[in-house]
């Protein structure tokens, strides 16, 4: 994928500068919030992405309004998507945010098409919809608005906490359709946090949201993503996360241990070797022939997750599906349903 594939305008020359395209407004704010951080405003063609055949994801649909993130994760899967753009998949990823201005806009439309048959909708698979610019840019109710008139199932993932600023719209949108809230939280582990997720809230924070909803009616489980090995998942430290993942009333926990995929790998090995050199070999060990923990690891970690939940209560929500309203009717001059695919998979 190209930059000026994610624009309204036509393709800019093979030699034209990067930022150099019609479709693309560059910015930097001198907040402390944003200090460091450039913003990239586009205009994008499409705004729902079709989930590749190959992935093993449960959803077929998602929204991206961004891309980059200023959460900053040094294990982020999605660093790789920033080298399609000819951005740095390093701190480029954490610090050149686009930002698809005319997201809500966009989804409007394809969602009133004749050809849009209403499947759900997965948000903040890729990159937080909640990161700090959704502050500043405030894409996600235009986002909400659009999915509850049209009464779409959606669900969302997010690390962030600016999800309680629209929990009316959530609220709405739940009694007219499908709506599933998760928050990850892999570790309450504040020093492991400040060093491998620095530009996020802190794990209680988060875990402060999946009670504030609760609070609300709209049940939000918890992804224990990622378990890190070596540094988040002794005994004692998984037993302290899912106590409070217990006490914050989420109604699941689902555990998924870190993957190194390219473009992440490279930066999560880099920042193990200023931070904990004497575990690079064994790294190296584990991840040698791929991107994934051995499978005896990964179903040591669930069944210890699993029999920690157990024990403190955590499990499924058995709630009835919300009374859907009728889907409103379609647009004559509704505009064309969902174009190029662009996501990869869930963390």
């Amino acid at each position: 994928m190209r930059w000026d594939h994610l624009g309204e305008t036509p393709s800019a020359p093979a030699d034209a500068a990067l930022f150099g395209a019609d479709a693309v407004t560059t910015r930097t704010f001198d907040t402390p919030e944003f200090r460091g951080i450039t913003f990239h405003e586009v205009r994008a063609r499409t705004i729902l992405n079709r989930v590749p055949g190959a992935s093993r994801m449960p959803f077929e649909w998602t929204v991206n309004p961004y891309r980059g993130c200023s959460h900053a994760c040094v294990y982020c899967f999605a660093r790789k998507t920033h080298s399609y753009l000819d951005l740095d998949t390093g701190l480029g990823f954490d610090s050149q945010i686009v930002v698809k201005v005319n997201a809500a806009e966009l989804l409007t439309r394809q969602l009133a098409s004749r050809r849009w048959q209403g499947a759900h909708i997965a948000m903040g698979t890729n990159v937080d919809c909640y990161q700090r610019a959704e502050g500043r840019y405030r894409l996600m109710p235009g986002i909400l608005t659009a999915l509850r008139d049209l009464a779409n199932p959606f669900s969302i993932l997010t690390k962030g906490t600016l999800i309680l600023r629209d929990l009316e719209l959530l609220t709405q949108a739940a009694e007219v359709t499908e709506v599933g809230v998760s928050v990850s939280v892999g570790f309450t582990d504040e020093e492991l946090w400040r060093t491998v997720e620095p530009g996020t809230p802190a794990p209680h924070r988060r875990l402060d949201v999946v009670r504030a909803l609760g609070d609300h009616g709209i049940g939000c489980g918890v992804l224990m993503a990622p378990v890190v090995p070596f540094l988040g998942d002794s005994p004692e430290q998984l037993r302290a996360t899912v106590r409070a993942i217990a006490e914050s009333g989420a109604v699941s926990v689902t555990p998924l241990v870190l993957h190194l995929r390219p473009g992440a790998r490279e930066w999560f090995m880099s920042w193990l070797a200023r931070h904990h050199p004497r575990l690079v070999g064994r790294y190296e060990r584990m991840y040698g022939t791929g991107a994934y923990a051995p499978t005896w690891y990964q179903r040591r970690i669930t069944r210890q997750v699993h029999e920690l939940a157990a024990e403190f209560g955590i499990g499924p929500a058995h709630r009835p599906s919300p009374q859907r309203a009728p889907r409103p009717a379609l647009s004559p001059a509704a505009a064309p349903a969902a174009g190029d695919p662009e996501q990869l998979t869930l963390l």
